[in-house]
């Protein structure tokens, strides 16, 4: 992996929280020059105490993104869209600033979720399932990919999508839920869900680097779907914790918030063979039972 990062000039992030530090303090140690975008000193300082540079800017601010350091760099945009509406104004403002200072990075690459699909009954979904998000948080990620692939496609950029399942590993595990004994929904009733493990996803992003094709879309998961029950019990089994009590559907949709009920009446299947044939990598953790014995 050295020399594969060694070979990108400059590595520039947007959202560089849990992931984009992972992220971040991986490709540096391999010898990449990384940049994170921060709107915060607290931000800054944070990053910078973990040896990346840092540039100020706000997505919400367009003003503050004309003269981003972008230029022929790997761009990796990782910030989630605002928590409100079906459009993504922050992808808007990032690419209008690339095209107001004609400073063009050389490659895009784009955390999206695996909700753009909405619900499928359970059936599988590849890359070229027709999406149908049935969510307003779906529907603003969609419209960022969308925007950012017509701007890859007019302006000569790679751009590569990842559309990635739900995203489990230390720092990540619904510990503190699972403490206030809260209830989930009785696993005869449960969608199918998909999951990575954050070190996993961390793996796929350097790849998309190299071996990801530009105009692409890429299935994020472990191949072993689940559900969201599975996960809750498993976790606790893991942490020595009581599994939570289960609802049934009715009861759920009086007791559980709508986010949670959001997740949970939409089944799908995730197909990941094109990420692992075309990116040539093996899972660490190719499902929860050994991601979950690996959370230390």
């Amino acid at each position: 992996m050295a020399d594969r990062v060694k070979s990108v000039p400059e590595i520039f992030i947007v959202g560089c929280g849990d992931i984009g530090s992972m992220l971040a303090d991986n490709l540096r140690k391999h010898g990449a020059r990384v940049t994170a975008m921060v709107r915060s000193e607290v931000s800054g300082r944070r990053l910078q105490g973990l040896g990346l540079k840092t540039f100020f800017g706000d997505l919400d601010n367009p003003d503050s993104l004309h003269d981003l350091p972008v230029a022929g760099t790997i761009l990796y945009y990782l910030a989630p869209p605002p928590p409100y509406g079906d459009r993504d104004p922050r992808m808007h403002h990032l690419l209008e600033g690339l095209t107001n200072s004609e400073m063009m990075p050389h490659r895009i690459i784009y955390i999206s979720t695996s909700g753009v699909y909405g619900d499928t009954g359970g059936k599988w979904v590849t890359e070229e399932t027709p999406p149908k998000p049935q969510t307003d948080r779906a529907k603003r990620r969609l419209d960022a990919e969308n925007t950012l692939l017509a701007f890859g496609r007019h302006h000569h950029v790679d751009v590569i999508v990842l559309r990635v399942g739900g995203i489990y590993g230390p720092g990540r595990l619904p510990v503190e839920r699972l403490k206030k004994g809260l209830p989930v929904l009785n696993e005869a009733e449960c969608g199918v869900t998909n999951r990575i493990h954050a070190d996993d996803l961390v793996t796929i992003l350097i790849a998309a680097a190299e071996k990801g094709r530009g105009d692409n879309i890429y299935n994020v998961s472990d191949g072993n779907p689940g559900n969201m029950t599975q996960y809750f019990n498993a976790v606790a089994d893991v942490l020595g914790l009581p599994r939570p009590p289960s609802l049934s559907m009715a009861k759920a949709r009086e007791q559980l918030s709508k986010t949670m009920l959001s997740y949970l009446c939409e089944s799908r299947r995730m197909d990941n063979s094109k990420l692992l044939r075309e990116f040539g990598i093996s899972l660490r953790y190719p499902d929860l039972e050994s991601g979950l014995r690996g959370r230390e």
